[in-house]
């Protein structure tokens, strides 16, 4: 083989060398460039991953929020109350000489009630019991009247529900005020599970200023409870149907032994 073709062909060999190592070496090049990349990509995308995740978790909470509570209400609706009725009042299980307390649940908040046992010791007496039972946990305020009262305690929401017996009357002895808690009845010796919630002084006048009083008393409302009871009162209606705007619910009643008397003042 004549020597010149022989050098051409080594060169040629080398150039080809010469290619393949450059071509190789611009490969490295361009996958670190690739990998720098990713890497600096790679929080990027888990950054933006987790803001979508939390704004959607946002708007997610703002949407159950809105659509669980409206003028400060929660419009969730409980467990259906118990239909349960019984052929006679309970037997006498509370002494007169204690204090009880009421902490009524609804759906607008909290009400506290301190129950006059004294006064009326029979009427607390059902009540206690039929809050023990969970008599009242689910019910409706079925008709609220703009500045008069919230009322409620009636199983089936219709307002002509009760416990299945009638209670005498025991009525307060100086009549009611804002923050009463009294028994609603269809007349004399007709008391039965179902109570008002005195919102104003207005209120209490329309129930009468002057013995001998009609309503069974139940007991008076804390400051903060008589607070929620007007919350509870802007979803009424003026005439004396009372038909809420918005359905307001007790979700539970617990009772205590032995609390002090609270006052709405």
């Amino acid at each position: 083989m004549p020597k010149a073709n022989k050098r051409e062909r080594q060169r040629q060999n080398r150039d080809a060398r010469r290619e393949a190592m450059l071509e190789a070496e611009k490969k490295r090049k361009r996958m670190r460039t690739a990998r720098n990349v990713g890497l600096l990509l790679v929080p990027l995308v888990i950054l933006f991953v987790i803001l979508q995740v939390t704004n959607s978790n946002d708007s997610s909470s703002s949407s159950s929020s809105a659509a669980t509570t409206k003028n400060g209400c929660s419009t969730k609706v409980p467990p259906k109350p118990t239909t349960t009725t019984l052929s006679a009042a309970p037997a006498m299980a509370i002494d007169p000489a204690k204090s009880y307390v009421a902490d009524m649940k609804t759906s607008c908040g909290d009400i506290t009630i301190q129950l006059d046992a004294k006064t009326a010791p029979k009427t607390v007496n059902s009540f206690v019991s039929l809050a023990q039972s969970g008599f009242y946990d689910g019910t409706l305020f079925h008709r609220i009247v703009t500045d008069f009262v919230d009322q409620g305690g009636d199983p089936t929401g219709t307002g002509s529900g009760g416990p299945g017996y009638t209670l005498p009357d025991e009525p307060p002895t100086d009549g009611y005020k804002a923050g009463s808690v009294a028994m609603a009845n269809a007349g004399s010796g007709t008391t039965g599970s179902q109570f008002f919630l005195v919102v104003s002084g207005n209120g209490a006048q329309q129930l009468g200023t002057t013995p001998p009083f009609k309503y069974s008393a139940l007991g008076t409302m804390d400051a903060a409870g008589l607070k929620v009871a007007q919350k509870i009162n802007t979803f009424g209606s003026a005439d004396s149907a009372g038909k809420p705007t918005q359905n307001v619910y007790v979700l539970s009643v617990k009772i205590t032994e032995g609390s002090a008397p609270t006052s709405t003042t």
